[in-house]
Order: C-alpha cells, then structure tokens, then sequence
C-alpha cells in the first residue's frame, strides 16, 4: 500500500513506519522540520513537510494515498476531521492512534479494580472526554464509506525502531530515580497500567492495516503491571536494592507536568485486548515489561 503517516518522526508513528516499510509497504511521512525530514528519510520514509494544522496538505495526502494512519495526536479533532473528509466515500483506510489512559481516572496511586475490554462501555474522565468523543466520531465515519480503525496502545515499552526510539513512561520513571537517587511513584503507587512492547505493536498495526475490518477498534496489551511494581524493578535494574519511595501528585507534576501526573502516572489503565488476539490472531510474544526493565533494553542503557 501507499500509506501516508502523520507522527514520522515520534516514537509510535517512526516504529509504525520502519515496520511496514521492511513489510513491503510504502510510506510518507508527516514532519515538522527539515531536520526532521532528513532524519526520517535515514529510515526509508518519504518525508512531506507540515503539521496537523496543514488542510490543504493533509487532504492531498490522503487522496493520493490508499491508507492515513495518524501517529501524531489522539486529541487532535481538525487534523482527524481533514483527512476523514478527504477520505469519504473511497473506501480507504484511516488508522487512528488513540491510547488506554481514556478508560482512567484520577487516582493519585490508588488502586482500581475496573478492568475493560473493546465491548465495555467508557464513562470518560473530564480530561478524556474529548478524546472519547474524537474516538466515536472517527468509528462512525465508517458510514461515509470510509475504512475507520482505531488502535489504543496502553504502556508502551521497548526500545522503538525510527529515529526517536524511546516512550514515555519507564524512560520517565528512571530518569526521576537518576535524578533523586531512588525510583517514585505517586502515592502508594499500587495504581495499575496495562503495557504492549513496541515490536508487538507495531506488528499489530500491520495486521489492522491489512486486515481489520471497517470500524473496528482495538486495544493494544500483553500483561500488567502496578507503578510500584515497575518503580522496584527499575530500582533493581539501578542498583538501589529494589526500594521505592512515595511522592505527592504536586511532586510528580514538577517532573512531568499536571496533566502526565494526574492522567497517566497517577491513573489506572487496565484493559484487555481480547478483540486484537481474536479477530486478527495477534500473538504478542515480546519479553514482558518487568524482564524488559532488569536485563533488557532498560538495562542495556544504563
């Protein structure tokens, strides 16, 4: 396929991009900066100059294209809105990004025992509501003839394959016990996330490319994980014996701003990606997050 891919230069959207590029495919990538064209052209992505903002653009793009997978912003409605009305009533792809943290809520390190799957109903937090809506709205354009997919990645984890090989949260949480000699999380940190390794997802974004079927959405996990539980595994991996410490939600703010801290270091996401394994056989088979962080890729880079 000639795939046009917004995010070329992120974590997610590069991985995404290597991928189907050694599948066979062909891809354009979305980027904001020569410096980051430059960078992406390195990994076999056609660089096209721009942002979300960027109508005109963004709608040449998608009409020359026989599949849009938007790596760039979950929460962003123009971008989103452009290129689905491009891409009605052609029948192609629109594969959006979306992410887990819009089944959480604000739970400053406590722990919940809500558990969703792709047929749980969602009663959004006041900071994902937006999100949820934008999530709806893409699946419902199913009906102007366009094949709308959504994939929600819950902890992403893993070294990337594009030019910006590292995630957020685990590279977060060492950086902050470098820094204070000792690995925190918020609360009591009994608060859950669900994780997907990177290579596992980015496998799973090929095969809804090449075999979902219109309006689908999918979860992307294999496993879970309490921040305590990653912050003692990173304290291990550090060689601080395995202790954690306690921090407030106004602390982790300071590292990560208020919005990370609340929603996403502080919450719980715990949800299962039942419709992945059964409709398209994903078989996640990636070391698990705890290995990962120990003797693997966190490890190495220490």
């Amino acid at each position: 396929m000639r795939i046009f891919l917004t995010g070329a230069s992120g974590f997610i959207g590069g991985s995404v991009a290597v991928h189907l590029i050694a599948a066979g495919h062909d891809v354009r990538g979305l980027v904001r900066s020569p410096e980051r064209a430059d960078a992406v052209a390195g990994c076999g992505i056609e660089p096209v100059l721009g942002t979300l903002d960027d109508a005109e653009l963004l709608a040449g793009e998608a009409a020359r294209a026989d599949a849009v997978i938007n790596a760039a912003s979950a929460d962003h409605r123009n971008g989103a809105e452009t290129i689905l009305d491009a891409l009605a009533g052609s029948g192609k792809t629109f594969l959006h990004t979306s992410g887990s943290s819009i089944v959480g809520r604000r739970d400053a390190g406590g722990r919940s025992d809500a558990v969703f799957d792709e047929e749980t109903p969602i009663d959004p937090s006041p900071a994902r509501a937006a999100r949820v809506a934008l999530n709806r709205d893409i699946l419902a354009s199913a009906a102007r003839n366009i094949r709308a997919l959504i994939i929600a990645p819950s902890l992403i984890y893993g070294r990337g394959l594009g030019v910006n090989p590292d995630s957020m949260q685990v590279p977060w949480l060492i950086e902050v016990a470098r820094r204070t000699g000792g690995a925190r999380h918020i609360g009591a940190g009994a608060n859950v996330w669900s994780n997907v390794h990177v290579m596992d997802l980015v496998e799973l974004y090929r095969l809804a490319l090449e075999n979902a079927p219109s309006g689908a959405f999918y979860y992307a996990e294999n496993g879970e994980a309490s921040m305590k539980e990653v912050c003692a595994a990173i304290s291990r991996m550090l060689g601080q014996g395995g202790s954690t410490h306690q921090m407030s939600v106004d602390e982790a703010a300071g590292y990560w701003g208020e919005g990370p801290a609340n929603d996403t270091m502080g919450s719980n996401s715990r949800v299962r990606a039942r419709r992945a394994r059964t409709e398209l056989g994903w078989t996640p088979a990636s070391p698990d997050l705890i290995h990962e962080i120990e003797q693997g890729c966190y490890a190495a880079g220490r």
